[in-house]
């Protein structure tokens, strides 16, 4: 089993701020795995722009592209 990147109670702390009285194990750890594959995702592509502008540091900018935010 690979090793959790963000914390579960992070997760637990973003659903209920969204509005969820309750949050089982099980929907903090599907949180968890989907945060972290779209954000393993958005960091390659932001490595990519860095990369092409001849930078090794990504920037926020970057990122910001990568995940599709102006």
């Amino acid at each position: 089993m690979k090793k959790r990147v963000l914390s579960l109670n992070a997760m637990d702390k973003l659903m209920r701020q969204a509005g969820a009285p309750r949050v089982s194990d099980e929907a903090t750890e599907a949180l968890a795995e989907l945060l972290e594959k779209n954000g393993l995702e958005i960091s390659r592509e932001a490595v990519k722009y860095a990369e092409h502008a001849g930078r090794k540091t990504v920037t926020a900018k970057d990122v910001r592209l990568a995940g599709g935010v102006p």
